[in-house]
């Protein structure tokens, strides 16, 4: 909560209540969020504990859990983003009217979790979404989400009417929904996140940056090579393949004979 001015707690006091426009606004924004109702894993398990009697998210005015991204205003993003989900998951945050809210619950959803290195999994939402608040744990408890909310309705409470988009001249802009291409998320033709490789592109910095991207991309230098994505494995059989992946030259389970171990 911001702070309040003693001689306004001294009039409340006296049952004389006095707000300005920002406090009044944010008051009811923060005391009616509409989560959307979907889940992706094993976080969504907790989430939907969250609204139940135990924990009683309806305490903080947000108990109602929308079937549509037109009728929700917070999105829980609980569990973990494989890479052809993701362009779905934008194109409903796109459908929610702002001002809309973005959390990133659970290790799976703020970085991949321990399937970041896994061939098809997106290494944290934030690539593609603004994120205001991020709920470690694996999967975090509901009292991890309760606090999350806690932490959103702060970020409200700062808000002023003169400097959010939603409300100023310009039109709020969707984000690019990127398309399943030939090797991986693309977007306007351009490759942003190769199945078995590396995002090519850097988490956005969240709404109170303006929703830039931080320019960081990670280990743009380290060029990955899965299986699935090397030319030199020729698949035989659905579960078998011939041939030999630079990561699995260690350890591959499939050699059949000593002559295919390189050196050997």
């Amino acid at each position: 909560m911001p702070d309040i001015d003693p001689t306004q707690i001294e009039l409340e006091k006296q049952g004389i209540l006095i707000s300005t426009v920002n406090r009044f606004y944010n008051w009811g924004r923060r005391s009616s969020i509409w989560p959307m109702s979907f889940g992706l894993a094993c976080c969504a398990i907790e989430m939907m504990a969250t609204g139940l009697s135990r924990f009683d998210l309806a305490r903080f005015g947000a108990e109602m859990f929308r079937a549509s991204p037109r009728h929700a205003d917070l999105m829980i993003v609980a569990g973990t983003v494989t890479k052809k989900m993701a362009p779905l998951i934008v194109r409903l945050y796109n459908q929610m009217p702002e001002p809309r809210y973005v959390m990133a619950m659970g290790n799976c959803a703020t970085s991949g979790g321990p399937f970041r290195d896994g061939y098809n999994v997106l290494r944290g939402i934030d690539l593609l979404l603004p994120v205001d608040v991020y709920v470690p744990g694996c999967p975090p408890r509901p009292e991890a989400l309760l606090h999350a909310l806690m932490t959103l309705q702060a970020k409200i409470d700062d808000q002023k009417l003169g400097r959010v988009s939603w409300y100023g001249k310009s039109t709020p802009k969707d984000i690019v929904i990127p398309t399943w291409g030939a090797h991986g998320l693309e977007v306007d033709g351009k490759l942003i996140d190769a199945v078995g490789g590396l995002p090519l592109i850097s988490p956005l910095s969240g709404p109170t940056k303006g929703d830039e991207r931080t320019g960081v991309i990670e280990h743009p230098q380290e060029p990955r090579a899965f299986p699935i994505m090397d030319e030199r494995v020729q698949l035989v059989a659905p579960h078998q393949a011939a041939g030999l992946a630079p990561e699995l030259a260690a350890d591959d389970l499939k050699r059949k004979s000593a002559a295919e171990v390189p050196g050997a």
